[in-house]
């Protein structure tokens, strides 16, 4: 029978145990004794049921994972999982002593006197299903795994596996920890399981020697005339039109008939082929499928998929032909970009189309602001963060931050390494990055888009973080100040010449991309009439010519009046045309611009405006302030256009006087948690006559680029206002005040009238989300007066910002309209739906790229070919 040791752990290091602190010193026990041992502790040992979320490759508070130094520790209680620096505190906060200790030791395989490797015998797993980095699967390293029982304060050892020599029941709950799936897969079905494998006909794919080259577009269907969703066979070279998707991207199915026809089984989309890989499809798998000699089946076809690298005596400087692919040129691909190491400078690991992530958090913890409120008060946040950290949104920011800019998981190889590398002109496994899974699985639950495996948006992630940032402030602090802007509202009739000015909140600046200004018209439709022959005679595409558009041209063309449709008019009581414009009525600290580049086409199908905009590294938009009434100037009245109700019996129109509309909350509130304004999930189940979230989800996806997405539900002739919920900063019509029955209930319980009132005020007169808003706003206990005065905001969006200098507005940091530019995120794609992000950030002095784990500095900063742009305000 075989024995177990267990050991104190003397302080580190796989023979001695991993504890994080010292233990009793090392010694034995008899086997007999473990039994006993674990006596007190079985009821805190469980064995994961379905459902339970078992984390082991990833701390709770920090990166740190089995293949760390100090590994990983598995609390047995709860399957989460902690790093040497974090298990005390677990310890200390919940009292659970019994955690599983997980490490991976690697080792580089030993050569054989030919230099060859010598045959190992395969070390079986103990822990499967582990995500680690994949830069460590290299065949110049083995792995041994270990794992075991480490019992707290004492940091008695246990080793696994120990199956004869431990009760049932341990032995059962350990197994199943071992052996149990990731928790992402368990949350992300569609997104974490559909792990592409490699299909079982690429090693041997039979390719005909027939002479055909595919030219680099101009491609069609060889059956039909279509000239999208085309699939190259990798047998005989044909280029065939796929199935219609629900993507948008249509076809009559003619790869798949040329398959059942010839039998060959391989094919590559068109399009997708970067130097990364594509997109392979099997016909006889039915499934997506890898490829790992796709370079080499391509090239039989005269196609090189790793043209965008540049040889070692490519491109240099000036002296050839400038790179055109946005490609290379975001990518500064062909230069010998030097990477960096240290704090700030730490990559984040694609998870598969999570760049968009990515370089938002890069550019969001590149501002101080946000720095202090989650770094600076790391151990705060750590210290009271609830049972579960994975689930709490300041932690994980937290615990992001810290990964970022500690340098901790960015440190630069050794110099013996360096010299190692040089010698053996290979680049040996760095473990350098961050892999944000716990991060995207929590910021994404429940969002419809963030939450798959697609690409995304990076401007409505950020705005989407934004909204996170708000809802889970810290106290009265709130780094999301630091975006805050209020824009100012211009219409005016143009028949009557009388205005209106209203004010709404705004987190970044929209700029057009005027395509009328193009410096280069010239060039443009010379090259236009070429791509067109080209494809017509299926010959190469010439060289891209991409638009030049002046900054200044954006700029004016976002300050120019724009028409309102469906204008009602009311100094002329009828619809009328109409004009509006916008201008800032505070400029914020951070001002985050987006160029407008990408749009639908008339079938509907998401397309990008390649341009090169000459963005400015100093920006000056005082000329943009705001300015209100202006003397001469006659303001509409303020009346609400007629309504007409069918067989209305009370005759509600004689008073034009409506009761409130009847809204389903619950589905409001389901809306709003995946991260859209809640006006605009207010609006969408009105108008979808609370027909259910599905429904109103459509009407908010076919209404996203509407101006007034966000702005408050407006309904004419409710409470004598044209006003439904709230002004544009949440002002409340007094005369709408919640009943006083439910009022008396809460003060009942203690609570100030004002605290009643405005928490039935938020939360439309429903008296159990009024007490959890009253709990989940403590500080407002501090002040009456103030209370008072800033009761009327709390319905809003904006409801937890304070003005600084107007109590009844939003909270904002207005200042000079004068910044300069320190970062911005660049798409590579032809929308935002596929391609790749990048971003630079400008760090002591000097520009920087970040490419998911890439981290470099950059030689030429492709700044005219940016999305996001972010500016920091300077003195004037």
């Amino acid at each position: 029978m075989q024995r177990a040791a267990l050991f104190g752990s003397p302080g580190g290091g796989p023979g001695g145990g991993s504890g994080p602190g010292p233990g009793p010193g090392p010694g034995k026990m008899a086997a007999g004794d473990l039994g006993e041992l674990l006596v007190p502790y079985m009821p805190t040992i469980r064995v994961p049921r379905s459902g339970d979320r078992v984390y082991k490759a990833e701390c709770a508070f920090s990166y740190d994972s089995p293949i760390s130094e100090g590994g990983l520790y598995v609390c047995m209680n709860t399957f989460l999982a902690f790093g040497r620096e974090h298990v005390e505190r677990h310890y200390r906060k919940t009292g659970q002593c019994v955690y599983m200790h997980l490490k991976r030791h690697v080792r580089e395989k030993v050569t054989g006197a030919s230099g060859g490797v010598l045959p190992q015998r395969r070390n079986p797993k103990l822990f499967l299903d582990l995500e680690m980095t994949g830069d460590l699967n290299s065949d110049d390293y083995e792995y041994e795994d270990e794992a075991k029982l480490v019992i707290f304060p004492d940091h008695y050892e246990i080793a696994l596996p120990n199956i004869e020599e431990l009760p049932a029941l341990v032995t059962i709950a350990c197994d199943a920890v071992l052996n149990s799936k990731s928790p992402y897969r368990k949350q992300e079905p569609d997104s974490w399981e559909n792990e592409l494998q490699i299909s079982k006909h690429a090693n041997n794919l039979m390719q005909l020697d027939n002479g055909v080259r595919i030219p680099p577009g101009g491609w069609k269907c060889a059956k039909c005339d279509l000239r999208e969703n085309l699939w190259l066979n990798l047998t005989d070279g044909t280029i065939l039109c796929g199935k219609w998707f629900f993507d948008n991207m249509g076809g009559n199915g003619h790869a798949l008939d040329h398959y059942k026809e010839m039998g060959y089984p391989l094919a590559v989309k068109l399009g997708t082929i970067t130097p990364d890989g594509a997109d392979v499809y099997s016909f006889q798998e039915e499934e997506s499928v890898l490829d790992p000699h796709l370079a080499k089946h391509l090239a039989h076809f005269g196609i090189d998929m790793l043209q965008m690298h540049s040889t070692e005596n490519g491109t240099r400087d000036n002296d050839v032909k400038p790179r055109i692919s946005e490609w290379e040129v975001i990518q500064e691909s062909g230069m010998k970009l030097k990477p960096m190491y240290g704090s700030g400078y730490t990559g984040m690991r694609n998870l598969g189309n999570s760049c968009y992530l990515s370089v938002v958090m890069q550019a969001i913890f590149s501002i101080p602001e946000f720095q202090r409120m989650y770094v600076g008060n790391l151990a705060r946040i750590f210290d009271y963060s609830p049972l579960d950290p994975t689930q709490d949104f300041n932690t994980q920011m937290a615990k992001l931050g810290h990964g970022l800019l500690s340098g901790q998981y960015s440190k630069p190889p050794m110099k013996s390494e360096l010299i190692e590398q040089v010698m053996k002109e290979e680049h040996k496994p760095q473990q350098n990055g961050i892999s944000p899974c716990m991060f995207k699985a929590f910021v994404s639950k429940s969002h419809p888009e963030f939450s798959s495996n697609r690409q995304q948006d990076a401007q409505e992630f950020f705005l989407h973080l934004v909204n996170l940032v708000e809802r889970n402030r810290i106290g009265s602090e709130n780094p999301s100040d630091v975006f805050r802007f209020v824009v100012e509202e211009r219409i005016q009739c143009c028949q009557s010449r009388k205005v209106r000015y209203t004010e709404r909140v705004d987190y970044l600046m929209q700029l057009p991309v005027a395509m009328e200004a193009a410096t280069n018209k010239d060039e443009l439709i010379a090259y236009e009439l070429t791509r067109r022959e080209a494809e017509t005679c299926r010959r190469p595409l010439p060289e891209l010519v991409r638009a030049r558009i002046p900054f200044s041209a954006c700029l004016q063309a976002f300050s120019e009046p724009d028409n309102v449709e469906d204008f009602w008019s009311s100094a002329l009581q009828a619809k009328s045309a109409g004009v509006k414009t916008s201008r800032f009525a505070s400029f914020p600290e951070y001002l985050v611009v987006q160029i407008k580049k990408f749009t639908f086409g008339l079938d509907w199908v998401p397309k990008k405006f390649d341009v090169s905009i000459d963005m400015p590294d100093l920006l000056d938009i005082n000329h943009l302030r705001a300015t209100g009434l202006q003397p001469g100037e006659e303001e509409l009245p303020d009346i609400a256009p007629p309504i007409v109700i069918p067989d209305d019996p009370k005759d509600r129109l004689m008073n034009h006087y409506m009761e409130p509309p009847d809204i389903d909350e619950s589905s409001v509130m389901q809306l709003a948690e995946m991260g859209f304004p809640l006006e605009a999930c207010r609006k969408a189940v009105y108008y979808t006559g609370n027909m259910g979230p599905e429904v109103a989800f459509n009407w908010i996806i076919g209404h996203m680029e509407e101006p007034d997405f966000a702005e408050p539900l407006s309904l004419p002739g409710f409470g004598g206002s044209a006003t439904m919920g709230a002004t544009a900063f949440g002002a409340i019509g007094l005369d709408n005040q919640p009943p006083e029955e439910i009022v008396a209930i809460i003060t009942s319980m203690g609570f100030q009238r004002t605290q009643a009132v405005q928490a039935l005020k938020a939360t439309n007169n429903n008296l159990e989300r009024a007490l959890d808003w009253i709990f989940s706003h403590p500080e407002l206990e501090e002040d009456n007066e103030f209370i008072a005065h800033m009761m009327e905001m709390e319905n809003n969006a904006n409801a937890n910002i304070i003005s600084e200098s107007k109590p009844d507005g939003p909270r904002v940091k207005d200042g000079s309209g004068r910044y300069e530019l320190f970062g911005f995120i660049s798409h590579m794609g032809p929308s935002t739906m596929s391609g790749h992000y990048v971003c630079h950030i400008k760090k002591e002095g000097r520009w920087v790229i970040y490419n998911d784990h890439k981290v470099c500095a950059s030689e030429r900063p492709p700044k005219d070919l940016g999305y996001m742009y972010f500016y920091h305000r300077i003195s004037s």
